[in-house]
């Protein structure tokens, strides 16, 4: 598309024709320029904005670092959990942009990437980071292909991952019924811990999701639990962009949310036996009479409705004192301590800390998670029932990371071809 300048008066005005609308051709003019000169420079850039639909830049212009701020903004901002937007941001302000953002969009070439693949290997990266980092970068150029048409190939599809040796298998711990009982007894019942290492324990719900449980959750009469949400820890009263840059500092705000669970499979209901139901039932009562021991100086813990950056709505926990007057809602909290503050994934810490070092025990609260699947599996449970139990979207999932070849079904396996071997 053209347009022209032209002189009107003292003065020089550029136009150009726009799209039809509602079956019209329509025009733009502008005029007051000073001479022919500052008319046509002004076109130029008018034309520009128009051809890009509005874009203060070229296309082919732009920066990577650039066009990664711009990707975060789009897309990441708007699609992804806060805790992955942090995760993206720090890959990009580590890693991307000091290797890449120097380049424009356009000329970022295979060769480069895969250059910086095996220096991520040189420089000591497990490759399961290299991956993450490489996968980012992808991840941001396919969106320049579609929906922005930036670029028209990824150039990460044709990187080539260096080859590790000697994999590192990763750790997964299995607590044995005998250490269970021994950290049961370590945190015992008057323990604000006991409840959720139970709940680990007997339904292999996720750390953030048991902490985020309240009593409306526990249908006592079908033994039920509602897996509704979790809860987050995030920044307040500032940009995500910014949450790096304040870490650690005084500014820094953070504060507890309750945030949608992993994956819409995650929404789960999940069945629990007698001895759950028992420990629940009693620290429901042990919680109430607290309420009434401590009475005004309880502390309740507020829902208060705000937006996040997508413009969706989210709920911030907040900790008031019973004789503080708020028309907020109640959060009535299983995990909390006995004055009704709550207890996090934070202050679980703690706890695992103490299982690790004092007890001597290989611990963290995932491994309730793998220890419950795995013994669900050597006793005969179905699969699919263990996936839908743990809330994985994918089977292989629950295969690949949570049923692990123990010593008992490596013995069944031997019985297994034995029986048969042996047979007349």
């Amino acid at each position: 598309m053209k347009g022209s300048v032209r002189k009107r008066g003292n003065t020089w005005s550029y136009y150009f024709d726009l799209g039809k609308a509602d079956g019209q051709r329509r025009r733009t003019e502008k005029g007051g320029f000073r001479i022919k000169k500052d008319a046509e420079e002004a076109l130029a850039k008018a034309l520009s904005e128009y051809n890009n639909a509005g874009q203060c830049f070229e296309p082919s212009e732009i920066s990577v670092s650039d066009y990664l701020d711009l990707w975060f903004d789009q897309y990441c901002k708007m699609n992804l959990k806060y805790n992955t937007q942090l995760a993206y941001l720090q890959t990009i302000e580590n890693h991307l942009k000091p290797t890449f953002g120097i380049y424009k969009l356009k000329a970022l070439n295979s060769s480069a990437i895969q250059e910086f693949a095996n220096n991520l290997k040189l420089s000591g990266y497990a490759k399961s980071h290299l991956v993450n980092i490489i996968t980012t970068l992808s991840g941001a150029l396919n969106y320049a292909i579609e929906p922005l048409h930036f670029i028209q190939s990824n150039p990460c599809d044709r990187i080539k991952y260096p080859k590790y040796t000697g994999k590192k298998k990763e750790v997964r711990y299995i607590i044995s019924n005998d250490d269970f009982n021994r950290i049961i007894n370590r945190f015992p019942e008057s323990n604000p811990f006991h409840i959720p290492l139970l709940i680990g324990y007997h339904t292999g719900l996720r750390i953030s999701e048991c902490f985020g449980l309240t009593w409306s959750d526990i249908d006592f009469e079908s033994k039920i639990i509602n897996v509704n949400k979790i809860t987050v820890k995030r920044n307040y009263g500032v940009d995500v962009r910014q949450v790096l840059k304040v870490k650690g500092k005084k500014e820094e705000k953070s504060a507890w949310y309750f945030g949608s669970t992993k994956t819409f499979t995650s929404n789960r209901t999940v069945k629990f036996g007698e001895t759950l139901y028992k420990a629940l039932k009693k620290a429901r009562k042990v919680q109430l009479e607290n309420m009434i021991l401590y009475g005004e100086y309880y502390t309740d813990i507020c829902i208060k409705p705000e937006k996040d950056e997508k413009g969706d709505e989210i709920f911030r926990l907040i900790e008031i004192e019973k004789s503080i007057p708020c028309a907020l809602q109640k959060a009535d909290m299983i995990c909390r301590k006995e004055n009704g503050q709550m207890i996090s994934t934070d202050s679980f810490k703690y706890c695992a800390r103490v299982i690790q070092h004092q007890l001597n025990i290989a611990f963290n609260y995932h491994s309730l998670r793998h220890t419950h699947a795995t013994i669900l599996v050597e006793n005969g449970a179905n699969i699919k029932g263990i996936q839908e139990r743990l809330g994985h979207s994918d089977i292989k999932t629950t295969l690949n990371q949570y049923v692990h070849n123990t010593e008992s079904m490596k013995n069944e396996s031997v019985d297994i071809f034995e029986s048969i071997a042996t047979m007349p």
